[in-house]
């Protein structure tokens, strides 16, 4: 049985990309690899600034059909002013190309969670998975199923499709929750415009970059981040105990010393960029993290990997090629 329902969200937008040079233009401009989305298929990716700091991040996926416009590339991004300066930011770099940018106002932005979500809307149950629905597009969020389902619809067409699908209308507060545990930022609530980097923020392994598709603006920085070993601090989702309760913005404090700050935080969890060094310290006896009084835990999803797992990894590796090499 589905535990499935949904709930809208109006702070999200939907910036249009058509025209013949559509996948062609964007690839130079975004970590992800465009060829990748498609009807069947979206992808998390970011457009940085061209010191290769955060100021967007968008899913992408295609949206078929025939006409003007058609078929389209839809971004799924915050709304408001920061949709406007993401659609500024891409028409700085049209110049030439064949491409046309709107905004799909008649597209609404609906999530669905909780158990048999994917399935309930005839999804499979893997990060990416898409299709066509109510008029519009779902997905399963790219970079983790656990995180649901992105539906893109007229919205009197999406909810009635979601109720004939048995997805109840609930709250978004079980999936801020869900959300934080599993380690998946929500745009500029988790991310820092102009200042955070992708590899401190789980665009590695969450899959919102390729390493092999090319240039894209600023992918110098973002390279040298990876194969020169640069991470210093990273988004974790942290337990919240005793004490107060801690705001988004809190500073993270051990020994009163600040190593990091809190940025999502809901019913006892938050998102927290902290400075690895402090990860290790913060086991010792008598010393722990804490943000306005409550005691900070940091609980990793399983699939983070911090520098020293993967230089652990590295060294398994070598030790595996050498006893290859006696036998």
């Amino acid at each position: 049985m589905s535990n499935a329902f949904f709930f809208e969200r109006p702070e999200r937008g939907v910036v249009t990309v058509a025209g013949p040079d559509r996948a062609e233009f964007l690839q130079g401009l975004i970590s992800n690899d465009v060829a990748k989305a498609g009807p069947d298929s979206a992808l998390w990716a970011a457009f940085l600034t061209p010191q290769g700091k955060f100021r967007h991040d968008f899913f992408l996926v295609e949206q078929a059909g025939e006409g003007a416009g058609f078929p389209r590339l839809l971004l799924v991004c915050e709304a408001g002013e920061r949709l406007m300066d993401l659609g500024v930011g891409l028409r700085r770099f049209v110049l030439r190309a064949d491409v046309r940018l709107g905004v799909a106002r008649e597209l609404g932005v609906f999530q669905a969670a909780g158990e048999g979500a994917a399935q309930a809307i005839g999804l499979a149950p893997r990060a990416g998975a898409a299709k066509p629905f109510a008029g519009g597009v779902a997905f399963v969020d790219p970079r983790l199923a656990e995180g649901g389902v992105v539906i893109l619809a007229p919205a009197e067409a999406a909810r009635a499709a979601l109720a004939e699908a048995g997805v109840a209308p609930g709250e978004r507060a079980s999936w801020e929750v869900q959300r934080i545990r599993c380690g998946l930022p929500d745009g500029s609530r988790d991310l820092q415009v102009d200042k955070a980097i992708l590899l401190e923020n789980g665009f590695d392994e969450l899959g919102g970059v390729d390493w092999k598709k090319g240039c894209y603006m600023g992918q110098e920085l973002t390279a040298r981040t990876k194969y020169r070993g640069l991470v210093k601090k990273r988004l974790m989702p942290v337990r919240l105990d005793g004490g107060g309760a801690p705001a988004a913005g809190a500073p993270v404090t051990l020994d009163g010393k600040e190593v990091g700050e809190l940025h999502s935080v809901a019913d006892g969890w938050g998102l927290a960029l902290l400075r690895l060094k402090a990860l290790g310290r913060a086991g010792e006896a008598e010393t722990r993290l804490e943000a306005d009084g409550a005691r900070v835990t940091p609980e990793l999803p399983d699939w983070m990997r911090l520098p020293q797992d993967e230089r652990a990894q590295d060294e398994r590796a070598q030790d595996e090629k050498a006893q290859d090499e006696k036998a």
